[in-house]
């Protein structure tokens, strides 16, 4: 569901129906605000009976945690009908209008309200990423306490943008964008709510809620002004797209038309047919597809199926995307046409994604083994007589420039992560690879 609350005021223990008087004039947003849990829409991984805050609210506790989405799924409302589904008092401030004097003014009232009324506070905190390092410290001892439970929202990825103290007390929880089936039951709640469908073929209407991006709230922004608009005749796509000022991806029928199209791109660019890379990459950008969206695809392309086969495919993705920054729309565009297409006729080569995900999992399975010591720095006197740096072999004072040494942890046999293919630039760095091991085996045999 749409985060859909924004204010400061705390809640009754169940939240208040609106006066039916009043409904006509309150904003869509608003008379679509959830009730309980379970009408939260597309996060029944959380909220529902086995997912984590279902079974918190079961057992009628619940632990500070991290709600962590993209924008209009839903992070606000959980918040709010947490509290209210344990009997918490909930107080919320945002990252970016508070400061210190606010937080220690919640933490007083928190304090009050523990003390005098014996009720716990759970505090709601937009944007927690927002607050700086000092800031998330001030926290933890109210945290550890049980002054209050926090619940922090955030849209960045918590593991950079918070505090390991702080996440180390709390629960991280993901929200999902909403998928298209969630959408779409948020527009039919949006037409109960009115009492009549929107002025939409079947096509656009699928435009619409693909246009959304799995945003809750900005579908029902964009559904309120065509509901405001009272428009006489039932609109398609382009009509749709020219009312709303907004380019409406018109994807085909099975609706997964974002994710169908940049596979497809993806796989046309790894195939090396650009004709018909060039023909997704089009499908996508004429129907409303962020310009800079393609362009990030294309620079994971160039270093997952390129590599070094073709160093020069990931500079001309990062040219594209400076090309597209400084001209803009439509003149950039055709700096992504050049990056599709060089991308497309490179040689390829998965070699450096493989060699990634080994040595990634190498280094996951030995743990902290030391490099040997020999390859160690020793700026101290202590670090000296203990062994760093003793007979390290300097390349550049070798008659090849290469001394064969071993780099590898003691205990560790050499590994071979990455092993390039005969294609491209790739064919020269085996020839190198081949010929430093033919030395380091003739110095081991010598």
């Amino acid at each position: 569901m749409a985060d859909l609350f924004a204010h400061d005021d705390p809640p009754p223990t169940a939240p208040a129906q609106p006066d039916p008087r009043r409904l006509g004039s309150m904003p869509l947003a608003e008379r679509l605000r959830p009730a309980s849990l379970d009408q939260i829409i597309g996060q029944e991984h959380l909220t529902g009976p086995e997912g984590a805050i279902g079974r918190m609210v079961a057992a009628g506790r619940l632990s500070s945690m991290i709600l962590w989405g993209p924008p209009g799924t839903g992070k606000t409302s959980i918040a709010r009908l947490l509290a209210a589904s344990v009997g918490m008092r909930f107080t919320s401030i945002s990252a970016v209008f508070s400061g210190v004097a606010d937080l220690k003014k919640a933490f007083a009232e928190a304090e009050g309200a523990l003390s005098l009324h014996g009720r716990p506070t759970l505090l709601f905190v937009d944007e927690i990423h927002r607050f700086n390092r000092a800031q998330q410290d001030g926290f933890l001892p109210f945290v550890e306490k049980g002054t209050v439970t926090l619940v922090g929202a955030t849209t960045e990825n918590p593991s950079f943008a918070l505090n390991a103290a702080l996440l180390s007390r709390a629960q991280v929880l993901i929200l999902h964008r909403l998928s298209a089936d969630a959408l779409g039951q948020l527009l039919t709640r949006a037409e109960d709510a009115e009492g009549l469908p929107l002025p939409l073929t079947k096509d656009a209407r699928e435009a619409l809620i693909a246009s959304a991006d799995g945003d809750g709230r900005f579908l029902l922004g964009q559904i309120e002004t065509l509901y405001t608009a009272q428009i006489p005749a039932v609109l398609g796509p382009a009509e749709l797209g020219a009312f709303l000022q907004r380019r409406v991806a018109v994807y085909d029928k099975d609706r997964d038309g974002h994710y169908n199209l940049i596979s497809a791109l993806h796989k046309s660019l790894r195939g090396s047919d650009p004709q018909a890379a060039l023909y997704y990459l089009a499908r996508m950008l004429t129907a409303g597809e962020e310009p800079l969206y393609v362009l990030r695809r294309l620079v994971r392309f160039a270093s997952e199926d390129i590599g070094l086969a073709d160093p020069q495919a990931l500079i001309q993705c990062l040219a594209a995307k400076d090309a597209y920054d400084f001209l803009g729309s439509p003149e950039g565009e055709l700096a992504i046409v050049q990056a599709c297409l060089y991308c497309a006729t490179a040689p390829k080569s998965n070699a450096a994604y493989m060699a990634m995900k080994e040595s990634f999992s190498s280094a996951r399975e030995t743990g902290s083994l030391m490099p040997p010591a020999n390859i160690l720095n020793a700026p101290t006197k202590l670090m000296k007589d203990i062994g760093y740096g003793k007979n390290y072999a300097y390349d550049h004072d070798t008659q090849d420039g290469f001394s064969g040494a071993d780099y590898w942890p003691e205990g560790m046999r050499p590994q071979n992560f990455y092993r390039p293919v005969e294609r491209g630039f790739e064919r020269e760095v085996l020839r190198r690879l081949e010929w430093w091991d033919k030395k380091r085996q003739e110095r081991r045999d010598g």
